[in-house]
């Protein structure tokens, strides 16, 4: 319990230096009133709007007043659609989760087991196919990915929607694609493009600490008391092999999250990237800044289920933790 009141704490401290270098870093980024108001509006307009939006405030007075109210869940209006920015990233969120789960799922549960068989049959052809498409995988843009995804499944197959994110279904707030086909179908091309590189990443990374987990002193310990390989393997080796690539995936998740923007203007996906792109062109402060300090909150609960993974995967750091409170 200390250790997740622990990281409770530190989860809270993160937040409020990202919403606090977000408040200093956006201030700079332009005028939003420029924007609002229009070339032909006269000076008293603009510093009306400027009084109105709170802006001619000390900037310590506007970041408290940013962090009082999203304490309550209120993050301001959007300078840009002139909505509450609580409603534009709940519309847009499920879309960017659901992508991000995705194509997660796909890298690690391809990843990880291909990782695992290219370590255990080295010198088999396929593995070294194996190697060289991974190669392939981390070395190009993702952007370029979707592009040949778009070209071959959509324009000469024509098996696959191009864009936009098909038909959802509403449960409450909440917009699914995973209740109609035509959303699935919608999904195929976008999660497999941000999935790629992660899946290569993965696969490389589980292949190589396979490798040296195998030659590992208790491996050759349990293949002296004559275990079978089946058992060494998958039961020994495969459990201390996943502890550094769990935190890998948890990293990847976070990252995926965050930055599917180039994804999302390749595919039109209407998820929270296309919004953090025309928010910066309009400079606008208050969803740019909801928007780092949600990411922020989705790497702090990542790293956090990360940390309660471990003591799942490799009971040693349970213990290890017991052993430095009772010395």
């Amino acid at each position: 319990m200390s250790f997740v009141l622990g990281r409770l704490g530190q989860t809270v401290l993160v937040l409020l230096v990202a919403a606090f270098v977000s408040f200093s870093l956006f201030r700079y980024v332009g005028d939003p009133v420029n924007n609002m108001v229009g070339q032909t509006a006269s000076l008293a307009d603009r510093e009306a709007m400027r009084a109105a939006l709170g802006l001619d405030d000390p900037f310590v007075v506007q970041f408290l007043r940013f962090v009082g109210q999203a304490l309550q869940g209120d993050f301001g209006i959007s300078y840009r659609y002139g909505q509450p920015v609580s409603t534009l990233i709940a519309e847009r969120f499920p879309a960017t989760l659901e992508l991000a789960l995705i194509s997660m799922l796909i890298a690690t549960g391809l990843g990880v087991p291909l990782g695992v068989w290219t370590a255990l049959h080295r010198g088999h052809w396929f593995s070294q196919v194996l190697l060289a498409i991974s190669l392939i995988g981390v070395a190009l843009p993702t952007f370029l990915i979707g592009i040949a995804l778009i070209l071959t499944f959509s324009v000469w197959l024509g098996w696959l929607p191009s864009f936009g994110r098909g038909q959802v279904v509403d449960l409450g707030w909440w917009s699914t694609g995973f209740l109609s086909w035509s959303g699935l179908r919608a999904l195929v091309l976008p999660s497999v493009t941000l999935g790629v590189f992660q899946l290569a990443l993965i696969m490389r990374l589980a292949r190589a600490e396979m490798l040296e987990v195998m030659r590992a002193d208790f491996i050759r310990f349990a293949r002296a008391r004559g275990l079978r390989p089946r058992a060494i393997e998958y039961r020994h080796a495969l459990r201390n092999t996943l502890v550094p690539v769990v935190t890998m995936i948890g990293l990847q998740f976070g990252n995926v999250f965050a930055f599917s923007i180039i994804v999302e203007t390749v595919f039109q996906w209407p998820g929270l990237g296309l919004l953090v792109i025309q928010a910066i062109q309009f400079a606008d402060v208050p969803l740019l800044a909801a928007y780092l300090v949600l990411i922020a909150l989705c790497f702090a609960v990542i790293n956090l289920a990360v940390d309660l993974l471990y003591v799942a995967i490799d009971p040693r750091v349970r213990t290890s933790g017991a052993i430095r409170r009772t010395a």
